[in-house]
C-alpha cells in the first residue's frame, strides 16, 4: 500500500504553525509498512484543495489528511474529500452526542455551527475525538482509502494511535513492531556505511537511520502475523547492530540520553553532580526532566565566572591564570570539585566558547567536557562549530549531549569494574 499525507491550513503555508503532523504521520505509516512518497501542504482554498486531493488519489492508495474539520465556513476538508470520492454527507448522531458531551464536560456552550462537524461521508468509519470536537473518519471508494484527522496535534496524535493505527493494521494483515537503537559519537553517513550491506539486502526486518542533533537513531522494524513473532525477528537484528556498532550504542528504546543516564545511575545506585559554564545549567536541567532524577542528581552548579569557579568548585587560581577558563585543566578541576564538594559519585563539567565571539583568544565551538570519579578521570576536547555564524544554541546543546554521554560512560566503567571484581573474586574462590 502506498500512502500520501496532505496537511490543510493556510496557517501552515504562512509558517504561523509548525507542521509537526506530517512528521508524526510519516513515522507512524512507515512503522505500519505503508510507503509514503508524497507530502503536501495546501491552504484553505476549495479549488487548490480539490486539485491536491485529485492528484493524491491518482497516485496513492491511501490519503491521510489533517486539518480543516472545524465548524467554520473555511473548514472544507471533509466536503472536498467526500466530493472526490462521490460521497454525500449524512448526519451522525453519535458524533453529535459525543461533541455535546465534550462541551458540557469543559463547561462551554456549543455554537450552532458546531453541528456541521456531526455530518460525515456516507458509509464512513468514524473515529471519535476524545480531546476536541471534530471526529475523524475513514472512507473508501474506487479502490482508494481516505482518512481525515483533526489538525491540532493533541487531538490528532491520540486519535491516530488509539483508533486509526489499529484500523490500518487490520487492513494490512500484518503486525509491525519496531525497536530504536540510539547511537552517539558517529554520524548518520558513517553508521549507514557500517550497515549498508544489510540495509540494501534486508526486507524484513528493515533498518532506517535518522539523524538528530548530535546523535543518530536506528529504527529497526519487523513485520509478522503477530507481535510476538515480530519481536523474535527483531532480536537477532538488534544483536547484529550491537555487534557492529556497539562502541557507539548508548541504549535501545531509551528515549533520550538523559533518560539513559538516569536509568544507568539508578541501576547502580550512583549519584551525579554537574559543574557547568558554557551550558548554563542545561545538563542538570535535562537530567531533571526525567522521572527518578532525584535519586541521581545531587547538585547542578552553574559557575559562569572565574570567581565562582574558585569559590564553589575549588578551581585553583593558578590553573585559571595559566590555562584559562576554557581549558582541559579547568574542566577537570571543575568536575573534581563538583564531585568532592557535593559528595557525589561522579562529577561532570562543561566549559567552552559558545559564541558568537571568541573568548580568551580561543575559537567559538571549543568545548571541554570532563569527568571525575573514584574509578577514573578524563577530559575530552571538542570542536563543535561549523563556521556558519549563529551557532550558540547548537553548540550548547551538543556540549550538553557530550556531558550526558560522558556521565553514561562513567557509569559503564563502574559497571565493568564491578563485573571484573566479581569475576576475580569468583576465580579466587574456586
Amino acid at each position: 500500500m502506498t500512502g500520501e499525507i496532505l496537511c490543510v491550513g493556510t496557517e501552515l503555508l504562512l509558517g504561523d504553525i509548525l507542521n509537526t503532523n506530517a512528521a508524526f504521520l510519516a513515522r507512524q505509516l512507515a512503522e505500519l509498512g505503508i510507503g509514503v512518497y508524497h507530502q503536501t501542504v495546501v491552504g484553505d482554498n476549495a479549488g487548490r484543495l480539490g486539485g491536491a486531493v485529485a492528484l493524491a488519489l491518482s497516485r496513492s492508495d491511501l490519503l491521510v489528511m489533517t486539518g480543516g474539520l472545524g465548524p467554520t465556513y473555511d473548514d472544507i476538508t471533509k466536503e472536498t474529500a467526500a466530493a472526490a470520492l462521490g460521497k454525500k454527507l449524512v448526519w451522525n448522531q453519535q458524533a453529535y452526542d459525543r461533541m455535546a458531551a465534550y462541551f458540557a464536560r469543559t463547561g462551554r456552550v456549543m455554537s450552532e455551527n458546531n453541528r456541521k462537524q456531526a455530518y460525515v461521508p456516507e458509509g464512513a468509519v468514524v473515529f471519535q475525538n476524545e480531546n476536541g470536537t471534530a471526529p475523524g473518519m475513514a472512507m473508501q471508494a474506487k479502490g482508494k482509502l481516505v482518512i481525515l484527522l483533526p489538525g491540532p496535534p493533541n487531538e490528532m496524535e491520540p486519535m491516530f494511535q488509539d483508533q486509526v493505527r489499529p484500523y490500518l493494521q487490520g487492513r494490512t494483515g500484518q503486525t509491525f513492531y519496531s525497536r530504536t537503537v540510539h547511537l552517539f559519537g558517529i554520524g548518520e553517513s558513517a553508521a549507514e556505511q557500517q550497515l549498508r550491506d544489510w540495509m540494501e539486502a534486508g526486507t524484513n526486518p528493515t533498518i532506517a537511520p535518522y539523524a538528530k542533533t548530535g546523535e543518530v537513531l536506528l529504527r529497526v522494524t519487523a513485520a509478522a502475523t503477530d507481535e510476538e513473532q515480530a519481536k523474535k525477528l527483531l532480536a537477532p537484528a538488534v544483536q547484529k547492530i550491537q555487534g557492529r556498532l556497539g562502541d557507539y550504542i548508548y541504549g535501545v528504546d531509551v528515549v533520550s540520553l538523559q533518560n539513559a543516564v538516569v536509568r544507568a545511575f539508578r541501576q547502580q545506585g550512583l549519584t551525579l553532580s554537574t559543574a557547568e559554564s558554557c551550558t548554563g545549567g542545561g545538563v542538570a536541567r535535562r537530567i531533571t526532566e526525567i522521572s527518578g532524577a532525584s535519586a541521581v542528581l545531587r547538585a547542578g552548579i552553574c559557575t559562569y565566572t572565574n570567581e565562582m569557579k574558585r569559590k564553589l568548585l575549588g578551581v585553583r587560581a593558578a590553573t585559571l591564570s595559566q590555562y584559562g577558563a576554557v581549558s582541559a585543566q579547568t574542566a577537570l578541576e571543575m568536575a573534581r570539585g563538583a564531585r568532592t564538594q557535593t559528595g557525589a559519585d561522579v562529577g561532570v563539567s562543561t566549559t567552552g566558547v559558545a559564541g558568537p565571539e571568541p573568548s580568551e583568544g580561543k575559537p567559538v565551538g571549543l568545548v571541554y567536557v570532563a569527568v571525575s570519579s573514584p574509578w577514573g578521570e578524563w577530559v575530552k576536547e571538542l570542536h563543535l562549530a561549523r563556521g556558519s555564524g549563529a551557532e550558540r544554541d547548537r553548540i550548547r546543546h551538543l556540549a550538553e549531549n557530550h556531558a550526558l554521554y560522558a556521565a553514561l560512560q562513567a557509569a559503564k566503567r563502574k559497571e565493568e569494574e564491578s563485573t571484573q571484581g566479581e569475576k576475580e573474586e569468583d576465580a579466587q574462590n574456586v
